[in-house]
């Protein structure tokens, strides 16, 4: 979900094209600021849009965070899908190797960990169980392999979201356990 950009002024835009134009935006101010922190405002303006505008395509704020939480959680999807189907013989390598090519798209991690974070509320915390289940699924049937072999992978890359988001690569230099987290990982440290 890299950084996002409005559309040219005067361009003419499909309503798809618009609603991805806003969940862009989205994205970018609640992975910055989270469910609760972001307002509108901010979104509409990053957009290029009006506020009542959001709320017309949207109906709540909490529907675009879900949306923007979406569009993070199936890149993810995406990613392990076309590395396992590009390397099915190493599937649980080409999708680790994946998975950490995603990491440096902060915006995308961010909007992820906003998810689970505002998942108090009944509603976020249904909708991110959802994608995560499907998360879930996804590297079960693409591995193959056992619960166990799964819980690994997927801790793993927990494990780097939390890292990442951190940003211990950058902390690796001058911390040997921030370095030691990243051991055979692929994850750049330099």
């Amino acid at each position: 979900m890299a950084a996002s950009t409005t559309a040219p002024r005067g361009s003419r835009q499909t309503a798809d094209e618009r609603r991805h134009t806003i969940v862009e935006a989205a994205a970018a101010e609640f992975s910055a600021a989270g469910l609760h922190g972001t307002s509108t405002h901010a979104i509409a303006k990053r957009a290029g849009i009006s506020q009542p505008y959001i709320f017309q395509l949207f109906g709540s704020k909490q529907e675009l965070f879900l949306a923007a939480c979406s569009a993070s959680f199936q890149q993810v999807r995406d990613a392990f899908a076309e590395a396992a189907a590009a390397n099915p013989d190493n599937a649980r390598e080409a999708m680790g190797t994946a998975y950490v090519q995603l990491l440096s798209d902060r915006e995308s991690l961010l909007m992820m960990l906003h998810a689970f974070a505002a998942s108090s509320d009944p509603v976020v915390r249904e909708a991110t169980r959802r994608e995560f289940g499907d998360i879930i699924r996804l590297v079960e049937r693409l591995l193959g392999t056992g619960p166990e072999d799964v819980r690994g992978f997927i801790a793993q890359g927990m494990l780097l979201n939390v890292s990442a988001a951190l940003d211990l690569p950058g902390l690796a230099g001058e911390q040997a356990w921030a370095a030691r987290m990243f051991e055979g990982t692929g994850v750049d440290c330099g």
